[in-house]
């Protein structure tokens, strides 16, 4: 049996990000690991594309990012979520939810 794609659909890992920050500030590793535990695994985050999304949302105003010690004692960086970064999320919500409508409406369609 093939494996299940689990790539993040193409144009939506910012989308996924902004909105696990918008739950709580964390580092990349955590923001990886929460995608795929509330996606229950149907997405994977490869490392190389989170972050360079990471670089391109803190560049673009919508993360703020510090070096912090983690619990283990590593430094890590640690993003959140601005208020551009939350009108981005909430921009980027309600185009997905419209475009996620129109394909259920097209795949439902009978001929």
């Amino acid at each position: 049996m093939d494996e299940p794609n689990r790539d993040v659909i193409q144009g939506t890992l910012d989308m996924l990000i902004l909105k696990t920050l918008s739950l709580e500030p964390m580092h990349g590793y955590a923001i990886a690991r929460r995608v795929e535990q509330l996606s229950r695994d149907v997405f994977r985050v490869n490392p190389g594309s989170l972050l360079t999304a990471l670089q391109r949302l803190e560049r673009a105003g919508a993360l703020d990012a510090a070096w912090r010690e983690s619990e283990q004692g590593r430094r890590v960086r640690i993003y959140s979520l601005t208020r551009a970064g939350r009108r981005q999320l909430d921009a980027a919500t309600a185009d997905w939810k419209r475009r996620a409508g129109a394909v259920a409406r097209l795949l439902s369609a009978e001929g």
